[in-house]
């Protein structure tokens, strides 16, 4: 079996591949920009989605929840401490609820599905703070505290995933009982 064909060889070829992007001399700052907005978005709906396709409603709940406390307490944060954008466009810098939404979802993602799924989620979640300081919309203090908040959120949130101990399936062909302990 090849390294890329197992799991924890996908993830590790999935981060290598958002670290490379997220390279300064990589790409101009309009195309740092938009990417990063658009994993922002793509990060919780890829883990909702992932949860919906393992069955997992909790899971879909779960990460709602991590992902709506983040940005809400992002966006409280917001209208209580004034700090000036680095373009000055607006005083709504601290913090950064783009990158809070990030990590929202990357802590929910480890959390709940291990560390082969939340490894290039949290390197997505980087990339997208690092889309903000080099959009000018956020300063390094405003990102590090949305994520410290996406973290927590998702901390708070998330528990384990368990598989269920048993799956009972049927066709046309016949009927199939799968049972699954783990220890």
């Amino acid at each position: 079996m090849s390294l890329v064909s197992s799991k924890r060889g996908k993830a590790l070829v999935l981060a290598a591949t958002a670290l490379c992007v997220a390279t300064p001399a990589s790409a101009d700052s309009d195309f740092v920009e938009t990417s990063g907005r658009v994993l922002m978005f793509a990060l919780p709906a890829a883990g909702a989605g992932y949860a919906w396709y393992k069955g997992d409603r909790q899971g879909v709940l779960q990460i709602g929840a991590s992902v709506a406390t983040a940005v809400g307490t992002a966006f409280l944060l917001k209208q209580v401490v004034k700090e000036e954008r680095p373009d000055h466009s607006g005083w709504d810098s601290f913090p950064s609820d783009s990158t809070a939404l990030a990590f929202g979802s990357a802590s929910s993602i480890q959390v709940r599905y291990g560390w082969d799924y939340g490894l290039p989620a949290y390197a997505i979640a980087a990339y997208v703070g690092y889309s903000r300081v080099e959009a000018d919309k956020h300063h390094w203090g405003d990102v590090a505290a949305g994520a410290a908040i996406g973290i927590v959120s998702g901390l708070f949130w998330t528990s384990r995933y368990q598989e269920p101990l048993m799956h009972v399936t049927a066709d046309t062909r016949g009927a199939a009982i799968n049972l699954h302990w783990t220890f």
